[in-house]
């Protein structure tokens, strides 16, 4: 987040009117065409780069200012900062159509690596960069630059390669990677000297020190990124420089001719006889330049490891080992995919890395290229990684949900190895608890990511936990919350709780004998046997934090995570599992977090995915008879969960029948009869009150054709429907009835209600159009846009209607 200062500042930038900017251009413009390159103009452009790039929307500036900051940034007199930050607000600002960089004229290195991110900006051809790349090339071949002007090569390099590294050929990879042994490992082991602009030789000035580690003893090995000094001469920057590109370079450039024909039985070979080897400089020299550059930088790895176990003095400094760590592990693992003989020489150094830093939260970024190396290399080596796993899965996230940073990494990690995961390492699976605990806390940033990982975490065992998990996300998000405000004070310190008095406040719940056990299960760390409804109490206590804006976005990412669940889920459910996750969707629908707006986006999925497990496993109606029968025979679900109850009233009409499930006896289907008639008595029966409740049509519809459809494979129960049905237009028709729906509903209800009656006094045409056997309702007939029951029900409405007017014997059949 930004300070109050800099988001005034980003305010006045965004909100500057065009006619105040052209004045501000102006006056730049007159400082810069007369050459005023003062500290006024220095902060003019400061101003005017932030102005151009505080925005999206791109600010297009004149044409001569345009020319003219080009023409600053070749001055030869420009200071530094002055070239910068022209350079700066032309990338910003482009592309322009008439400006000419003319980059192959320019001999100063660093003033080239400020036109090259200009040219990228304007959209160069690939031609253009790749010629910028053997420029580069062609300097680094030869002797470099006095001065500084050698650091802005490696730099420019990396761009290049990034974008064509086919750019380079064979000869030049080779020539630069021999040149990047040297830099990695013979820079000078003695500070450098500051620059300054006295005589020739001056007695008093201090001759260059030795290089120190960061614990401040004396450096008695090779010069690395680590390593300390006041000052640094031009070797050791480029030293640092290509340490920063090496993992780019190993991977455009390390495999070729990695794998060599005895590669398989160079990994059998043991492991120190391979290191003894590796390490003789007398054997290294005669390796081909891209070997010998994987063993330097191994060697480099191993020395910033061994650098990394020293104390720092300065907290910059023990910032820096942790980022040196991440990088270099990730070198070596490079380096062993490329070459498995290296595997053997890293295994020891990384398994005591692991016991030293597992401890310290601090390293918990280091544990990820660890967990990496060995995901990748355990199998090779016959090694068991299980406790670095282990590890990882089960410490990281439970006390470090609340860093976004590491939140990102470990998550593309997991998104990175999932099909490592899926085949080995079943502790991923088993602690989906702790993983969704990034997700509650930094929703919705992490939701794109979790949609690529739910599918893997998903099988017929975890299913129905993690539709729990889901559920239950913004009250995890909540518990979170209260467990990182409450007081970490020693167990001998707290305060003892009355195990008899309710708590107060979420920090005294977390504490309280009572309900210690509830938050304990939902803050849990794996997967394990619970019962989700006994969180009720937690859900309550924590009502508190449901309007704070982390648990409201969190339970804005729960209807899409949710939408994905089932469109997997589906794909391998079988009945026993179809008909678990019903019954939890018709008991958790009564059981969600309060967060406002959540419950109607979960009804919605929920109701939307019913029919769709329903309609593959079509026997769970009769399987679940007795929660559906009490689900829909409730009033008060009709007002709080209309789509639900719609749907679960859909799916009793649809799939009570014979067809469907040898169990759905007479019997069975008066229950459900008998249920749904009671409802829509209870829906349309006209009260003496004043006003009358309203339901949605679509209610009214969806009940009146189930009662139809269950009346046609119970032919018993037809005169009760008909009768039943005859009776709406009367409820439609009646003052307060009118009063409360409008012409369209009501004309609604009353042509559902007559065709349902027309298509019920003939029994066979009504079982034919309510219940189609196989063979009628087969794919094809859906694939017709003109075939549906709604066609079906009017077409029959209007034969009997016709045949009621001409004679009876005018009706078909």
């Amino acid at each position: 987040m930004y300070t109050a200062g800099t988001e005034s500042f980003l305010r006045q930038a965004r909100e500057i009117q065009d006619d105040e900017l052209k004045k501000f251009i102006s006056r730049i413009h007159s400082f810069l065409q007369n050459q005023d390159l003062g500290s006024e103009t220095i902060d003019c452009l400061q101003r005017l780069l932030l102005i151009v790039s505080a925005t999206k929307y791109r600010r297009k500036l004149d044409s001569k200012f345009v020319e003219l900051l080009q023409t600053v940034l070749y001055l030869p007199k420009s200071s530094e900062q002055v070239q910068t930050l022209c350079a700066a607000i032309l990338r910003e600002t482009s592309p322009y159509s008439d400006l000419s960089l003319s980059w192959d004229k320019i001999q100063d290195t660093r003033l080239l690596s400020l036109v090259f991110p200009i040219m990228l900006a304007q959209g160069s051809k690939m031609e253009d960069i790749e010629a910028v790349g053997q420029h580069v090339v062609k300097i680094l071949e030869g002797r470099l630059p006095e001065g500084p002007n050698a650091r802005h090569l490696l730099p420019l390099l990396s761009k290049v390669i990034s974008l064509a590294p086919a750019s380079l050929n064979e000869d030049q990879i080779n020539l630069l990677s021999k040149r990047m042994v040297d830099w990695l490992r013979y820079a000078s082991v003695q500070q450098g000297v500051p620059q300054t602009s006295g005589g020739f030789f001056n007695p008093r000035a201090r001759q260059p020190g030795p290089i120190a580690e960061v614990d401040g003893t004396v450096a008695t090995d090779f010069f690395t990124v680590l390593s300390v000094g006041q000052y640094y001469t031009e070797d050791q920057w480029l030293n640092m420089q290509t340490f920063s590109i090496l993992r780019k370079w190993l991977l455009c450039y390390g495999s070729d001719g990695a794998n060599s024909p005895n590669s398989d039985d160079k990994s059998e070979v043991d492991g120190s006889i391979v290191s003894m080897v590796s390490v003789t400089s007398s054997s290294s020299r005669l390796l081909p330049p891209k070997e010998r550059l994987r063993e330097k930088a191994f060697e480099y790895c191993q020395r910033l490891i061994e650098q990394c176990n020293r104390r720092a003095l300065k907290k910059a400094d023990a910032e820096l080992q942790k980022a040196c760590l991440v990088e270099a592990i990730t070198i070596m693992d490079i380096i062993c995919r490329q070459d498995s003989s290296y595997v053997y020489r890293s295994l020891s150094c990384l398994k005591n890395l692991h016991s030293r830093i597992s401890g310290d939260l601090s390293y918990a970024r280091v544990l990820l290229p660890i967990a990496q190396f060995f995901l990748n290399h355990s199998e090779t080596a016959a090694v068991d990684s299980e406790a670095v796993y282990k590890h990882l899965f089960t410490k990281v996230p439970a006390q470090l949900f609340h860093s976004p940073m590491l939140a990102y990494e470990f998550i593309q990690f997991c998104r990175h190895n999932l099909p490592l995961f899926a085949e080995s390492v079943s502790i991923f699976h088993q602690n989906t608890p702790n993983i969704f605990k990034f997700l509650a806390w930094n929703s919705p940033a992490l939701v794109a990511e979790y949609m690529d990982i739910l599918p893997a975490l998903l099988g017929p065992d975890t299913a129905l936990e993690i539709f729990h998990l889901l559920l239950d996300l913004p009250c995890l998000a909540a518990a979170l919350d209260v467990q990182l405000r409450s007081p970490q004070t020693p167990l001998s310190e707290r305060t003892p709780l009355d195990p008899s008095s309710k708590p107060t406040t979420c920090q005294e719940a977390l504490r309280h004998p009572e309900y210690r056990g509830l938050f304990q299960y939902l803050l849990r760390a794996e997967l394990g046997p619970g019962e989700p409804g006994r969180l009720a109490p937690a859900r309550q206590l924590l009502g508190s934090v449901a309007t704070s804006p982390r648990v409201v976005q969190c339970a804005e990412s729960v209807p899409v995570l949710l939408q994905l669940f089932f469109g997997v889920v589906a794909k391998f459910a079988d009945g026993s599992l179809a008909s678990k996750l019903v019954l939890a969707m018709l008991e958790r629908s009564d059981q969600l977090y309060e967060v406002p707006g959540f419950k109607t986006e979960v009804y919605r999925v929920m109701s939307s995915q019913l029919p769709v497990l329903c309609k593959l496993h079509p026997s769970l109606v009769v399987e679940l008879s007795k929660p559906l029968l009490e689900f829909s025979g409730t009033v008060t679900n009709i007002q709080n969960k209309e789509d639900i109850f719609t749907h679960v009233v859909w799916a009793i009409g649809e799939y009570a029948s014979v067809l469907h499930d040898k169990r759905c006896t007479a019997e069975q289907i008066n229950k459900f009869f008998e249920v749904l008639e009671a409802m829509l008595f209870e829906i349309t029966q006209l009260r003496p009150s004043a006003t009358v409740p309203k339901y949605s049509p679509r209610i009214i519809a969806v009940l009146m054709t189930a009662l139809a459809k269950l009346a046609s494979r119970s032919q018993d129960l037809i005169p009760r429907v008909s009768l039943f049905l005859s009776k709406l237009r009367t409820f439609v028709q009646s003052p307060a009835v009118v009063a409360t729906y409008n012409a369209d509903d009501a004309e609604a209800i009353l042509t559902r209600a007559t065709e349902l009656m027309n298509l019920l006094k003939m029994p066979s045409v009504a079982q034919f159009v309510l219940t189609p056997s196989a063979e009628v309702s087969s794919p094809r007939f859906h694939r017709d846009t003109h075939t549906s029951l709604p066609l079906a029900m009017k077409t029959t409405s209007r034969l009997l209607e016709g045949g009621e007017g001409r004679g009876a014997g005018s009706v078909p059949g």
